[in-house]
């Protein structure tokens, strides 16, 4: 098992660089944040730039892979996006993943004059941001022409040739966008389809995973090929709220067949609140410590 953690990008640089040099520490094996504009209840105070933030992480890190948990087409086009990820990925030496997803419905979907889009139009807008994503990053002179996005003779060099292209982790409940995690993904991610209470959270999981792998079976994908991640904080239960629940949910993600776990920074108040010593008890039991 692997293990992430997301730093929300709330705090200023000063505060926040001691934050994700703590995290690599621990031995957390990835380091992430999210990708939008404001966020929920937290959209009246302070929220910084994504890829800034990740280009600063990887400048205060060195081991630990850096990624966006997930990317937006809400806000995005993939050819300027592609030149900022070349940037990241280059400074980071190599080791930023690129966590994608089809854009919520709430202020990131509408801050730009646009509309909130049903979920069939949100995938067809997914599964153009992905296709043209890969093709900036192992083709040269791209043109692609879309119902969402255009490009015309983008140039990409030095990102090209990348024969593995960038890596992909396409977050996906339904089945199509499992189809597209499978076909252009190095990893899958989900949140799971919600519920009441844990116990219901995880039995909808599980009938996720087992659909999940209704479509892989179907699929050239070789067995073991694709790396299965878990956001673990969409269960009611905050997998930091004690060490014994962190050890509950690691467990069970593990009998799911999933081979990364991603639990947040504990905050204060509100979205994931709990405390930081719960993270480093957890962390000393699961991980093994960088020098």
């Amino acid at each position: 098992m692997r293990f992430g953690i997301v730093i929300l990008p709330e705090h200023r640089w000063s505060v926040a660089a001691e934050k994700w040099k703590t995290a690599e520490s621990l031995g957390f094996d990835h380091l992430w944040t999210y990708d939008h504009l404001a966020w929920r209840s937290l959209a009246d105070g302070p929220w910084f730039g994504t890829v800034p933030t990740l280009t600063a992480v990887a400048t205060v890190t060195s081991t630990a892979r850096l990624g966006t948990f997930v990317a937006s087409p809400n806000f995005r086009h993939p050819v300027s996006f592609a030149r900022e990820l070349l940037s990241l990925d280059d400074i980071s030496g190599g080791r930023f993943t690129l966590g994608i997803g089809s854009g919520g419905i709430g202020h990131d979907a509408t801050v730009l004059g646009g509309q909130v889009l049903p979920p069939a139009a949100r995938f067809r807008r997914l599964k153009e941001f992905v296709e043209l994503t890969e093709l900036l990053f192992i083709e040269d002179h791209v043109t692609y022409r879309g119902e969402f996005f255009t490009a015309v003779d983008a140039r990409t060099p030095p990102g090209y040739p990348r024969t593995a292209g960038l890596p992909m982790v396409v977050a996906a409940n339904g089945p199509k966008a499992m189809g597209l995690a499978i076909k252009h993904g190095s990893g899958w991610a989900t949140v799971g389809t919600g519920g009441e209470t844990a116990d219901e959270w995880w039995r909808n999981l599980r009938a996720v995973t087992e659909r999940f792998d209704e479509i892989m079976d179907a699929s050239d994908r070789l067995p073991g090929s694709i790396q299965r991640y878990l956001q673990l904080d969409a269960c009611p239960v905050f997998s930091l709220s004690s060490v014994g629940a962190f050890d509950d949910a690691v467990g069970r993600a593990a009998e799911l067949g999933f081979t990364d776990v991603v639990t947040h920074w504990p905050r204060p108040d509100d979205w994931y609140a709990g405390k930081e010593a719960t993270l480093f008890e957890a962390a000393a039991k699961h991980l093994t410590p960088r020098a």
